[in-house]
């Protein structure tokens, strides 16, 4: 057995980041399908948490990602005050390259042969109409289009909510919630951060963004011209006169390198899992930053796709969506109250939810 799956097999069952339920390895050679789904908690209710189809560098790679994925799920789910446990899928692969209806179709399969014990739904590198095709072999899908049955993009509320963090994090640090005349950068305006910028210049915030997409930085500039570009993340982290960092792509966003030359007071942003390691969040404590807890503020798409099971209505998420704003600021009181990081407030909060839902 190497050292990869030993590090795995003990994330899983011996450390404190494991505690998962189940985990499903799960392949159709005809499709070119490799995937695991990983259900970390059913405490609250099923699991719920989205697919992403990402190029991996290594199987094991793609394990470890779906675990630590879906106990943020359960988390989030946690926080978000829904019924819900954490769950997550990984499909690897580049979605560009091997993305067929096939691959889709067997995916559905596998989802469904669980029985309803993982809801599945949008993530990084797949869309509504994907999910229009897994849940033509999986009742348990959410993220559909609307005619389909489905509440359509769940980016849009996932993006209102962590506009909802954000003003939360500024009245609680600044005394105001607007962010009218703060500099706000966003590194990555994919699918949720494209629609960030829109709620952030309404407010009259300065926006600053980068991609390594150039097409998509490209799409907000034109239609935007007032907003900022940068080449890449390393120059934005450490722009003067930075308010507020937004990071909106992948995760570990947040580590040993970026911390100690971040110039915003505050960080809140969409991108799950944002400090690479335990510790970093005391790092930003101690540099005086205040971290709004990633799984808290992007909660919004969750909280989509969980009423799209019970029949959609977009003005009841989007009420449920403002809430975070509630959620943060309870936080940050409750951090500020215990003497501890906003991120372990918000893991407090969340696991004593969880543990009480075990009680017999």
């Amino acid at each position: 057995m190497t050292d990869v799956t030993d590090g795995v097999l003990h994330t899983l069952f011996r450390s404190d980041q494991g505690g998962h339920e189940q985990v499903v390895l799960c392949q159709d050679r005809a499709s070119g399908l490799k995937a695991v789904i990983a259900i970390h908690s059913t405490a609250l209710g099923p699991a719920l948490g989205g697919t992403r189809f990402y190029p991996y560098a290594s199987e094991e790679e793609a394990v470890a990602d779906a675990l630590n994925l879906s106990r943020g799920m359960s988390y989030k789910n946690a926080m978000a005050g829904l019924d819900h446990g954490g769950g997550k899928a990984v499909i690897i692969g580049d979605p560009d390259r091997i993305k067929t209806d096939k691959l889709l179709l067997a995916y559905g399969r596998f989802v469904a042969s669980l029985g309803g014990r993982y809801v599945t739904a949008c993530d990084v590198g797949t869309y509504v109409a994907d999910m229009d095709v897994v849940a033509r072999e999986c009742r348990w899908t959410t993220g559909r289009s609307p005619e389909k049955g489905g509440a359509g993009d769940s980016s849009v509320l996932t993006a209102f909510g962590v506009f909802q963090g954000m003003r939360a994090s500024a009245q609680h640090l600044w005394g105001d919630p607007s962010l009218r005349g703060r500099t706000v950068g966003i590194a990555g305006v994919g699918k949720v951060g494209r629609h960030l910028v829109e709620h952030l210049l309404e407010d009259g915030a300065q926006v600053v963004i980068t991609d390594v997409r150039h097409e998509a930085v490209r799409s907000i500039a034109d239609k935007h011209p007032s907003v900022g570009v940068v080449a890449d993340t390393d120059r934005l982290i450490q722009a003067e006169g930075l308010d507020i960092y937004a990071p909106c792509a992948l995760g570990g966003a947040l580590n040993d390198d970026s911390v100690p030359v971040l110039t915003a007071k505050i960080v809140c942003g969409a991108a799950n899992n944002q400090l690479e390691h335990a510790g970093v969040e005391k790092d930003l404590a101690d540099r005086g930053i205040l971290y709004a807890p990633d799984y808290v503020v992007n909660a919004g798409g969750v909280i989509q796709v969980a009423d799209e099971l019970h029949g959609f209505d977009f003005k009841r998420c989007k009420a449920k969506a403002a809430k975070i704003f509630d959620t943060t600021l309870a936080i940050f009181a409750r951090a500020k109250a215990d003497g501890i990081p906003p991120a372990a407030a918000a893991d407090r909060i969340a696991e004593h939810r969880m543990a009480e839902a075990r009680r017999p």
